[in-house]
């Protein structure tokens, strides 16, 4: 598949202005994932769980650093790039607030998942140096081992909690999913990156299904490998 110059940058404005978001946004997702497994350590059941979100929640926030980092380079502050997504995100998190830890241990794989399998698939269609940023901060799975053994062993330990967990899985999929667009319909500049521009390849229909096709795929076996029903 062919992808944006490095050049674009710099000689396609509306492009630069389309990296700057989808780095924008990134940002502030690992933020807040950052903020969100910390304070899911607070009611960890164990030290030794307490240790693992703590690991976790460090590696969210070299994440952060790492986007802040490439946007400084741009010559972007990472607060000014973040701004346009702080309302939309703080909303989603505030529709999906756990309520238990369980239930933040699912939205860190699940929730976050579909979410880093939307981005991945964008960054299909920008310059190499960017996608390689995307792809380090989207494709890290460090924290799947250690979710799926500990919600596994909840319900094997009370196969009651199977059925709420699953329809907390669903529930996720489906604000992110609507939250992902509304994010594309307020940001011309972000959804230019999937439709393309008049030197930028982008994704036809056809392609667009697929790739919706691969995100419920990735979805139904995250929640397969927790013991959960899609």
């Amino acid at each position: 598949m062919a992808v944006p110059a490095p050049n674009a940058l710099k000689a396609d404005p509306e492009y630069r202005a389309a990296v700057i978001d989808l780095l924008g946004v990134l940002a502030y997702g690992e933020l807040t994932a950052f903020e969100r497994i910390a304070a899911d350590g607070a009611m960890s059941p164990t030290i030794d769980d307490k240790i693992a979100l703590a690991a976790l929640a460090s590696g969210k926030y070299a994440h952060f650093t790492r986007l802040g980092d490439r946007l400084r380079e741009m010559g972007v502050r990472v607060e000014d790039a973040m701004e346009p997504f702080k309302r939309p995100l703080d909303e989603f998190h505030a529709y999906t607030a756990p309520s238990d830890w369980l239930e933040g241990m699912v939205k860190a794989y699940v929730g976050d998942g579909i979410g880093a399998d939307f981005y991945l698939e964008v960054s299909n269609y920008v310059d190499t140096q960017t996608q390689a940023i995307v792809q380090a901060v989207c494709g890290d799975a460090s924290a799947s081992a250690f979710i799926v053994d500990r919600v596994r062993g909840a319900i094997q330990d009370d196969p009651r909690c199977a059925g709420r967990l699953a329809l907390w899985g669903r529930r996720l999929v489906g604000e992110a999913l609507s939250q992902a667009q509304r994010v594309a319909a307020d940001r011309d500049a972000l959804s230019t990156l999937l439709v393309g521009g008049v030197d930028r390849p982008g994704a036809d229909l056809a392609e667009i299904g697929r790739m919706l096709a691969r995100m419920t795929e990735n979805h139904t076996r995250r929640m397969s490998s927790l013991g959960l029903a899609a």
